[in-house]
């Protein structure tokens, strides 16, 4: 169909040229012969054709071949037939007709529009059709003629041109065939409604109110007040009873006409019953007749007009429809006798009824007269009608359904239409009535916060009808907006009832706000002008002139009004929230300010300065803004200057909020042009004031050298002195503060200059503060200070000797020059002033190197020129390195500098001085070393590269060993650099590599290549080791995954690999250079054809990529080929487009397409660059926005890769591109942060095995699983901050910008609350991205980001920090502080539970243990040299920090011991989880980790303290990780008990304080419990235990557990709490099963059924107990009870239910006497009596399975020593599925059978099954379902598709091995790999389970094989302690594993095959994996410690199940017992030995 519509598509653009395709399309439509014949069928190619071809008409204006409307006239009038299903296709479904319909009649609809003739021609047949239609629909027999309603609901959509004579025909036809009511129910109040003219004339309170309110207003217009007394009088017909809405402790009684009339829907009950009962007999199938009908009879009178007495009646329908609908609205919920979905079908079915009843009562005003008196009764009484039911609708329970909203849209839309359109007194009358209509929606609820549909539906009717009376009728329009503003300020008879104390009410909230939403809509002067001095006066002298809620609203509504730019609003508003934000000022430290409500505070921090920025942002007139900015600037002077004199941080606290601001209107100032002195000022003073409180990152000079010098510096006061007295403190405040001081300084003029008055004003500046500092003592004193100052501004390098001999004059010389040279680039760089002038093509060194040129120079002299040269170095980092959080052209700039540095050390290593190559290395060297990413600048590499051949100087052609010399200097340099680089960014370093191999031919130095290439072969690169040394990138696991990706080899990233660099480079050069090709050769050839006509234009990529920065496209004219760039663009942006789209809709991206796509539209996009052609800027800027968020977007590792690839081409070939692709890049990752993807999935469903083991292993409801796969989207995740970790070593150095950009990734990635995912599956790539972090905050030690140390080390602490999901405030008793809730990072990690994740691949498994190894060996080994290296640095700030508050920890005692404290807890936490990660990945090593050091009892205690201090979580999941550590358990005991009240929260801490010990002790802790968290399920039972003795408040708090969880979720227990009754003294369990049995059914029918299997039969020999007997007895009682407490409903069900599966089970008594030869047929006998009664019986052991029937012939009877079993099997169909899908479903039917120890059995292994699908380790566990019926008697699910090992014996010789081949073909074929993989995956989940539970009797009866090869273990009579032959354990072996099966597992035979290893790594992770959730597992099983269950008859079963599960071992240690429980296990002599005593006993096949 795709092709045939782009076919008509091209034809209609030239039908002339296509004629003959015209032709064969017409030939395809069904002809006009066929279809008028008597059956016509069409095909599937004719509806296609013909829907074509309409579409073709619907397009085309003027053709003259009239073949193409004949045949859709033809097609037309066939419609009739149609209806008949003969007429379609085969297999055509109704939808399909439908969609056809649609579409058709919509290309009909537009062709007839366009076409005059045309429509005649259809207006012939519409009649007919339709007609045909309803006939067919009419009667009951709806559901027949779907294919008719179908025609009529898509007519209803697109109607059709008609004939006017058949107007009057098809409404009749319509009223009479669906017998459209004409009159609602016969109700008193309708009747009463019958007869408006005779009501009284009460009108509702709110038509009377306004009335009464405005009768002044009107008072000279009799005319209007009749009116508006005949509307009153319309509306007790059509209103609705009384309605009081109650918002925020307010009300607004509400009045309709039902009450006026006596009439009230709680009032009479029996008129309710009687309104319900009619509605009720209306069908929702006549439902839809009504709405399709008047919605045809909509569309006639818009296209016709009809005779008015039908007209009428019409009228007559819409008004009684319109009258019943608030009654409709008003019934409560509960009247209806239906509920659920079915009630809401009919409400919405009711609700589309009226909506189209109310559009067809508005279209019927259509053709009346205006000016006679009856049509304006008729419109005044259509208004009301609509007005009161749009009341009903927003005061209706409905009004949250999309439906309710919809119509209450249509009503208003109706009312504004009438008002629009007949203008006048209908619009007077409608605004009287809007005015209590839109109080009502605003006093509904607060619209700020919640849904605002009906709030913004009522808010564009009222703009609507105002811009319409603004120009025809002021007055009344006046009076309503004027009506509206002052009640924001009246006291209405609801605020009288109102304690004021609540607050204010929302509807003077929310009128507010309409207010403002409504002038900001109509943007009109006066309209302001009526508005704002009434808010202006509340806000000065009214309510609103205090600080509380309203006066915040009416803040935030003056500033949006003043943003709309009217002159003299805008300077009012300005000038009172100045005036109100200089007001607060003034209160600071005031007796006053102590006592400020907390809205003031708001006010001021959130209120104003939001209104400032508002106005800021949307103001366009320049004047405007420029008299805005002086005032904001003016704002910020007296500001600062009131608050220097306060203390504390009122400086900062006020000046801070309006930065944002300022930065919005600065944000278009340009700061290169001539300033005021007036603004320059204020600029100056901002800025002076900004640095004076702290707001603007420090600047960050070098650290000075512990010298005499610096005694005369601090005795002196020197510029030195000043210097460092830039050095500020940590930054402090809000984060957005620091990024509008940076956006502040983008559009700040130039201030700074290097000249002597802003020195002399600078030092002035410093005298108000210190006057001491100007003092001297003449001449020699001054020289002192300069050469100190010298001295210090040298960093100390010339000793003072030298520096005495130089004068006074020389001193302050080489002082300026030094020191302009510092400011230059630490401070501004020329960032604003002068950044064009600033080119890469000359570096500055060039000049410093020329004084070093100069002979005869003085060795002091020389000294400073030398140390100027160092000096100008570190000038030139410091600048670097403060540049990093700006973003813009001044990267450009910055990078440029740096490179033109490096390039000319470069070329100065050729210099014939020595000393000045010495030094160029030194410098070049240290460049490196500080800034990597020099080594990947494409400049320096080419110089490397391809200049190291060339003759350096003419001046060193004739020195031979000088040329030598230099030459080897060159080759050492090249090698050191090309390792270097790959060892710190492989990526970007491959990238440059390959862009260098496709210049290599280009330049043609293919010769000079050759060194370089036996360089390249060296050197190799993989996600093995490398020979890399220390800590490099190169061992990050993520960086090599992306680097895999950047190889361009079509690579794995979750794989091995090992690549060659040259090779690989070569691969991807190519196809590189292939794509630059394919686009140099189209456009080659678009140019020389002259190109074609393209007229697409791009199109939008979403909504939220909005930023574009400038300066990667320079504008230029255009160039010739612009058509060819804009085509391929166009078509690149749709590809891309695509993938998305694709995406977004869960669909699969082909990744070869999508891989060739991006590097095409990459190539394409870099060739544009290298070619100069710079149109269509956005254009490209959106392709490459396109290139950087397509792989976020799709997010799988594929996509990520290919992004990964791209991404490193566009920075590579170019680097101006960098920032731009990392910005966009940064955004995309922030975007997966707010969307919550990846890593930072941090939602439940998302966190892996504890989400999916909820509530039974783990506290809380289970979420549902998420549609796409979290670990593909962490995984890519892990590519990405790999590339990431890759760029961050390329820019760290010069790029401030693109390091900011990530430190805004940072920022963003640990900012509150917690971001990340919980997934294990995360945990390398978490701690990966921590890594970045904290090498991000090494920065800090480098000294590239000297100015934010402080805000590094806070960063630092963030990172090292944790959060989890609440702050909890603990009363701290050591040295580190309590933890914020901001605050969170790598410490939050361990505040979860240590889970485990199997990713079913090796390498990855790998990779996250050495992700998290590499972290640990970062903060062991470098982290301790920072912090050496920071221990001056830093002592200063350190200790001053001491009793004093920090930021991220609190107060504190000592920051640097608690911070080693805290790092010292991270490692070894660390060290464990890496160690865990380790056994994971590498499960069958068996090596001990022997380097782990000894920790001394004092030191657990220490880490407890730590832990619980920063997080009590972290504590208690320290204890998960150590359980055996007694001291640390004890400790961490302790300080719960002691903080017991901040930690209820935790469920896991309940251990801590809930023990056997309190419940004896009767401890008050035990008083926690009624307000401490749910735990699970399994931890709730072992409170059940008698241990606990049924202590009140523990019983009290699991049944609020139970309680908390759905019966369904509990039923998996029912043994369990079934026992539990045992101990119920209190009958509290009995109690609680009693109200969950009422809750469920399936829960009270499982609970009645294992009631039954516990009760003893009076053949039984147990010997009771006391306690036994008394339980005996309960069991009865306890059943009675259920059954008493069952609804008639439920009890008819439970009788049902259990009589038909007591005569299924009590066959087996029937067959007992039988021979067996008879059995089967008896079976079939007794089946064949028995009835299923109703469809909503399920099976007992599967309750989602209802039955639908017995198979009679199923029925089969099994050998038993006891009576006979049965198997049956029955017909079933899901519960939730669809109900047709019958499948069978076998059961077993046991009796005299105790089928109790298989449930404990099953309920174990489906635990242990549901720990395995959660940790994703692909093991294979069936417990089937086994449910006790009663006293030995049990249902047992068949396990399907499966026979015994014995079974299989019976039919063939061989073992499993041949049986194997024989069933899946050869070894090695596919199927048997496949057969033998499932028998491993299966036979290693029973290893892990059979260890646990013990079970024997393992003879090969017990085990079966499904038809794939799984294994199946059944029979569970021996199990724990038990076996056979009197308990003498003969089957030794843990698990079976005999001969036959190990030939299946090691072929080898000898424990070596690669299959024994995978079986071996399953059976070490699935136990690992139990492990974890042992004591869930031990807790289900010692619930039945006093069942009687044979397996607890002896010895320690609970003792011995602990010990199995070896928790005193390290993760290392139970691998190994794993390991050698599969050793042992293996080919035992004791199986094989038990086997043969089977067969030779039983005549069991072995």
């Amino acid at each position: 169909m795709e092709s045939l519509i782009e076919l008509c598509d091209l034809i209609s653009q030239n039908p002339a040229q296509f004629a003959d395709k015209l032709t064969w399309l017409c030939n395809r439509c069904p002809q006009p012969e066929a279809l008028l014949a008597g059956s016509p069928r069409v095909s599937h190619s004719q509806i296609n054709a013909i829907l074509a071809i309409s579409r073709f008409l619907s397009k085309t204006l003027d053709h003259t071949d009239n073949r193409p409307k004949s045949l859709i006239l033809t097609f037309f009038r066939s419609i009739p037939t149609s209806f008949h299903p003969s007429f379609w296709p085969q297999s055509f479904p109704n939808d399909s007709i439908a969609s056809f319909f649609t579409d058709f009649l919509a290309y009909v609809s537009k062709s007839a529009a366009s076409d005059p003739d045309f429509s005649v021609d259809v207006a012939g047949f519409v009649g007919e059709a339709v007609v045909a239609a309803i006939g067919n629909n009419a009667g009951e027999n709806w559901e027949s003629s779907a294919i008719s309603r179908v025609f009529l609901i898509a007519l209803t959509k697109n109607f059709v041109p008609m004939l006017p004579e058949d107007g009057e025909k098809l409404i009749t036809c319509l009223l009479d065939q669906f017998n459209l009511p004409v009159q609602v129910p016969s109700s008193p109040s309708e009747r009463m409604g019958m007869n408006s003219g005779t009501s009284s004339s009460q009108s509702s309170p709110l038509s009377n109110n306004v009335k009464n309110s405005h009768t002044s207003s009107y008072s000279a217009h009799n005319e209007l007040s009749s009116m508006v007394n005949d509307l009153s009088q319309m509306s007790v017909s059509s209103s609705s009873a009384s309605t009081t809405v109650v918002v925020n402790g307010s009300g607004v009684t509400w009045k309709s006409g039902l009450e006026t009339m006596g009439v009230g829907l709680d009032g009479g009950g029996v008129l309710s019953r009687q309104q319900v009962a009619s509605f009720e007999e209306e069908s929702v199938e006549g439902y839809e007749k009504q709405e399709i009908a008047y919605k045809l009879i909509g569309h006639v009178l818009d296209c016709v007009r009809i005779d008015n007495k039908l007209l009428d009646q019409v009228r007559l329908i819409a008004k009684k429809q319109l009258q019943s609908l608030s009654a409709f609205l008003k019934i409560r919920k509960r009247d209806w006798n239906e509920q659920g979905q079915l009630l809401k079908a009919r409400i919405s079915a009711k609700l589309s009824v009226y909506q189209a009843a109310a559009r067809m009562k508005v279209q019927s005003l259509a053709s009346f007269d205006v000016d006679g008196k009856t049509s304006k009764r008729l419109l005044l009484e259509t208004l009301a009608l609509l007005m009161d039911a749009a009341e009903a609708c927003l005061l209706s329970v409905w009004r949250k359904l999309r439906v309710c909203e919809e119509l209450f849209s249509s009503l208003l839309g109706g009312i504004a239409h009438i008002a629009v359109t007949r203008g006048g007194q209908p619009m007077r009358v409608l605004l009287i009535r809007l005015k209590p209509l839109v109080l009502a929606a605003c006093a509904q609820a607060d619209t700020w916060g919640g849904s605002q549909v009906m709030f913004e539906i009522v808010m564009k009717t009222s703009c609507q009808i105002i811009e319409s009376g603004w120009t025809k009728d002021r007055a009344p329009v006046d009076t309503f907006i004027s009506g509206l503003a002052s009640s924001i300020r009246e006291r209405n008879d609801y605020d009288e009832q109102v304690d004021k104390k609540q607050g204010v009410p929302a509807v003077q909230l929310n009128v507010i706000r309409l207010l403002a939403d409504m002038t900001v809509s109509v943007n009109k002067s006066e309209v302001v002008d009526m508005i704002l001095p009434l808010f202006i006066e509340s806000l000065e002298e009214g309510d609103a002139s205090t600080p509380g809620l309203l006066r915040l609203r009416l803040l935030d509504a003056v500033s949006r009004i003043a943003s709309l730019g009217f002159e003299k609003s805008y300077r009012e508003t300005v000038v009172l929230m100045t005036r109100s934000y200089l007001s607060k000022l003034s209160s600071v430290g005031s007796a006053e300010s102590k006592v400020l409500a907390a809205e003031a505070t708001t006010e001021r921090v959130e209120t104003l300065p939001a209104g400032f920025l508002l106005i800021a942002s949307r103001l366009k007139n320049m004047k405007m803004r420029s008299d805005y900015r002086h005032r904001l600037l003016s704002l910020c002077s007296d500001v600062g200057l009131a608050a220097e004199s306060k203390s504390g941080r009122s400086g900062a606290d006020f000046l801070g909020p309006l930065l944002l601001a300022v930065a919005e209107i600065c944000s278009d100032f340009d700061p290169t042009v001539d300033v005021e002195p007036s603004l320059l000022k204020l600029f100056r003073n901002l800025w002076f004031y900004v640095a004076l409180f702290g707001l603007a990152p420090p600047i960050q000079k070098t650290q000075q050298p512990t010298k005499s010098v610096s005694t005369t510096l601090n005795s002196v006061g020197s510029m030195g002195t000043i210097a460092l007295q830039a050095v500020g403190g940590p930054y402090m405040w809000n984060a957005q503060w620091s990024s509008a001081v940076q956006q502040i300084a983008q559009g700040t003029p130039p201030l700074v200059v290097s000249s002597v008055k802003w020195l002399e004003d600078e030092l002035e500046l410093n005298a108000l503060h210190n006057p001491g500092s100007r003092r001297g003592n003449g001449n020699e004193k001054a020289a002192s200070t300069q050469r100190s100052a010298l001295s210090a501004a040298l960093g100390g390098r010339v000793d003072i000797a030298a520096m005495n001999t130089i004068s006074g004059v020389k001193a302050t010389y080489l002082l300026a020059v030094a020191f302009l040279e510092i400011i230059r680039f630490s401070s501004n760089g020329g960032i604003l002033n002068g950044v064009d002038s600033l080119i890469a093509s000359r570096s500055s060194f060039s000049c410093v190197f020329e004084y070093l040129k100069t002979p005869n120079l003085i060795p002091a002299v020389f000294q400073c020129l030398t140390a100027i040269v160092h000096r100008a170095f570190e000038a030139a980092v410091f600048w670097l390195e403060d540049r990093i959080t700006e973003t813009g052209n001044e990267a450009n700039v910055r990078e440029s500098t740096l490179f033109s540095h490096a390039c000319f050390l470069i070329k100065s290593m050729s210099q014939r001085e020595e000393h000045i190559r010495d030094i160029s290395v030194s410098l070049l060297t240290q460049l490196r070393d500080k800034f990597p990413q020099v080594l990947w600048n494409s400049s320096c590499l080419d110089s490397l590269l391809f200049s190291v051949h060339n003759d350096s100087t003419s001046a060193v052609i004739n020195d031979p060993a000088l040329t030598v010399s230099v030459r080897s200097l060159y080759q050492r340099i090249v090698r050191e650099w090309i390792s270097i680089s790959l060892s710190y960014a492989p990526c970007t370093s491959q990238g440059l590599l390959q862009e260098k191999l496709c210049k290599a031919n280009t330049w043609q130095r293919t010769q000079h290549t050759t060194d370089v290439v036996s360089l390249l072969t060296e050197i190799r690169i993989g996600n093995g080791k490398n020979d890399w040394t220390g800590i490099r990138t190169a061992n990050i696991p993520a960086v090599m995954a992306a680097a895999a990706a950047a190889s361009g080899a079509n690579l794995k990233s979750t794989e091995a690999f090992n690549l060659e660099v040259l090779s690989t480079g070569i691969v991807s050069a190519t196809v590189k250079c292939k794509h630059t090709g394919e686009i140099a050769g189209m456009r080659r050839l678009y140019n020389s054809i002259g190109g074609f006509q393209s007229d697409g234009t791009p199109t939008g990529f979403g909504g939220g990529l909005q930023r574009l920065i400038s300066g990667a496209f320079s504008q230029q004219p255009p160039a010739e080929d612009d058509a060819f760039n804009e085509m391929l663009l166009n078509k690149f942006v749709l590809l891309l487009q695509q993938f998305v789209s694709i995406a977004e809709k869960g669909g699969e991206v082909d990744r070869s397409h999508f891989r060739d796509t991006c590097s095409q539209a990459t190539a394409f996009l870099l060739s544009n660059l290298a070619s100069g052609s710079k149109s269509n800027v956005e254009g490209f800027a959106q392709l490459l926005r396109l290139l950087c968020w397509c792989p976020a977007y799709i997010s799988t590792p594929d996509s990520m890769e290919t992004g990964v690839f791209i991404w490193t081409w566009l920075v590579s070939a170019a680097p101006q591109l960098g920032s731009l692709v990392l910005a966009e890049l940064v955004d995309a990752w922030l975007w997966t942060i707010d969307t919550k993807q990846g890593v930072f999935a941090h939602e439940v469903k998302y966190s892996g095995p504890a989400a999916k083991l909820r509530p039974q292993l783990a506290p809380g409801e289970p979420e549902s699983q998420p549609a796409i796969d979290p670990v593909e989207q962490i995984m890519a995740h892990r590519i990405w901050v790999g590339f990431f970790i890759d760029r961050f070593e390329v820019v760290r150095h010069n790029s401030v910008e693109q390091l900011l950009l990530l430190g805004r990734l940072l920022q963003g990635t640990t900012k509150s609350p917690w971001n990340f995912s919980c997934h294990p599956a995360a945990t390398g790539t978490f701690f990966t991205i921590m890594l970045l972090g904290l090498k991000f905050c090494s920065c800090h030690s480098q000294g590239n980001l000297q100015n934010f140390k402080t805000g590094l080390q806070l960063l630092e602490d963030r990172i090292y920090r944790s959060f989890p999901s609440t702050a909890l405030q603990i009363c701290c008793m050591f040295s580190t502080p309590p933890m914020p809730e901001s605050t969170r990072a790598c410490l939050g990690w361990f505040a979860f539970e240590p889970e485990w994740f199997d990713a079913n691949n090796v390498n990855f498994a790998q990779s996250e243990a050495r992700s998290v190894s590499v972290f640990v060996h970062y903060i062991s080994n470098d982290g301790q040299s920072d912090a050496r290296g920071r221990g001056h640095e830093n002592g200063t700030y350190l200790a001053e920090t001491n009793d004093r508050y920090h930021p991220v920890w609190g107060q504190m005692e000592n920051y640097a011991v608690g911070r080693e404290k805290r790092r010292q807890l991270l490692l070894m936490l660390c060290q464990n989880e890496a160690d865990r990660l380790e056994v994971w990945a590498q499960p069958t090593n068996s090596k001990e980790n022997s380097s782990c050091p000894k920790i001394s009892s004092e030191k657990w205690i220490e880490y407890a303290r730590t832990a619980f201090s920063v997080d009590p979580r972290i504590a208690l999941c320290l204890v998960s990780r150590f359980p055996m550590n007694t001291n640390l358990k004890a400790e961490v005991t302790q300080l719960v008990q002691s903080h017991i009240l901040d930690l209820r929260c935790i469920p896991e801490a309940l251990p801590y304080f809930v023990t056997p010990k309190a419940v004896d002790e009767d401890s008050v802790l035990l008083q926690q419990l009624p307000h401490w968290a749910a735990c699970s399920i399994t931890q709730a039972l072992e409170f059940l235990t008698p241990a606990y003795k049924g202590h009140p408040r523990v019983m009290a708090y699991v049944l609020r557990v139970l309680e908390s969880y759905p019966p369904e979720r509990v039923t998996f227990f029912m043994p369990q709490l079934v026992q539990s009754l045992r101990y119920d003294d209190g009958r509290l369990v009995e109690g609680y099963l009693l109200r969950a049995a009422q809750r469920s059914d399936v829960f009270a029918h499982i609970l009645i059924w294992n009631l039954q299997g516990e009760t003893l039969t009076s053949e039984s020999k147990e010997v009771s107990s006391g306690k036994n007997i008394s339980f005996q007895a309960l069991l009865p009682v306890v059943r009675q009870h259920i059954i008493d407490g069952f609804t008639p409903k439920a009890l008819d069900l439970f009788q049902r239910e259990f009589d038909f599966f007591d005569k299924v089970t009590s066959i087996s008594g029937v067959l007992y006497p039988l021979p067996k030869e008879e059995r089967r047929a008896g079976i079939r006998r007794e089946l064949e009596k028995i009835e299923l009664e109703g469809e909503d019986l399920y099976l007992p052991t599967a309750p989602n399975k209802l039955v639908r029937g017995i198979r009679v012939d199923s029925g089969i009877p099994l050998q038993s020593a006891a009576k006979v079993p049965i198997m049956v099997t029955f017909n079933v169909v899901d519960r939730f599925g669809d109900q047709k899908d019958v499948q069978p479903e076998a059961c077993i039917f046991k009796v005299g059978d105790d089928c109790r120890q298989d449930v404990l059995a099953l309920q174990v292994i489906a635990l242990l099954r549901d720990i395995f699908e959660a940790v994703g380790v692909n093991l294979y566990l069936f417990p089937y379902d086994v449910l006790p019926t009663g006293p030995e008697r049990g249902i047992v699910e068949v396990v399907p598709n499966t026979r015994s090992r014995s079974q299989m014996g019976e039919t063939t010789d061989g073992g499993l091995y041949e049986i194997f081949q024989q069933d899946y073909g050869p070894v090695g074929s596919p199927s048997f790999e496949a057969a033998r993989k499932n028998f491993i995956i299966s036979s290693a989940g029973y290893a892990v389970a059979s260890l646990l539970l013990q079970p024997k009797d393992r003879h090969n009866g017990n085990l079966l094989f499904d038809n794939v090869g799984r294994l199946v273990h059944i029979d569970f009579g021996f199990i724990l302690e038990t076996s056979p032959g009197g308990n003498m354990r003969f089957e030794s072996a843990h698990f079976k594993l005999s001969h036959e099966m190990t030939q299946l597992l090691d072929p080898s035979g000898v424990m070596k095959s690669e299959t024994w290893l995978q079986f071996v790594s399953l059976c070490v992770k699935g136990y690992l994996a139990a492990r974890r959730y042992m004591d869930g597992i031990i807790n289900t099983v010692m619930m039945m410690l006093d069942s009687g269950l044979p397996c607890f008859s002896r010895g320690d079963p609970i003792g011995n199940l602990r010990k199995r599960f070896h928790p005193e071992m390290s993760e290392r240690e139970a691998a190994n017992f794993m390991i050698r429980v599969c050793t042992d296990a293996y080919n035992k002599w004791t199986t094989a030995g038990y086997d043969l005593i089977q067969y030779i006993q039983q005549g069991i096949e072995k």
